[in-house]
């Protein structure tokens, strides 16, 4: 784990974002009765990552870039989380899809070491053709 990475966990693991994020309720559909005709149990997560303070400018270039499809034209990242049948429930799901997303965006993939096969592989994979292809020929007439 590189130090970009370590430095967004450690702020995520803060709370930095929380001050950031506006949260929208409304009424869900689904499970719940007649709660779910009378409470607001949907949360709509909502962070506007060209305006955040929490991020350096290189950090939303690369959150604009990974997370391009889950953000609008002006650059607000929008989650929502109906799953509960508690608002606080789906809330703390949103808060925690937020937090997932943020630590993907930062992840850096390894780089693939381009290999060769052993002498041994190579032997063996042709040694199997030659039987593989013995056995064919075998099966035709001889005359």
């Amino acid at each position: 784990m590189n130090s970009k990475e370590e430095n967004i966990e450690v702020r995520i693991a803060r709370g930095d974002f929380l001050n950031e994020l506006q949260f929208i309720t409304s009424r869900s559909g689904g499970a719940g009765g007649q709660n779910v005709n009378k409470v607001e149990t949907k949360v709509q997560l909502k962070f506007d990552i060209p305006n955040s303070l929490q991020l350096t400018d290189e950090e939303k270039a690369m959150v604009l870039d990974k997370l391009s499809t889950k953000t609008d034209q002006a650059g607000v990242l929008q989650l929502q989380s109906q799953e509960k049948r508690s608002q606080i429930q789906n809330k703390e799901l949103v808060i925690r899809k937020f937090e997932d997303l943020l630590r993907k965006a930062f992840h850096k993939k390894r780089v693939r070491k381009a290999t060769k096969p052993k002498k041994g592989a190579i032997e063996k994979r042709l040694k199997a053709k030659k039987n593989q292809s013995e056995k064919k020929a075998n099966r035709s007439w001889k005359e």
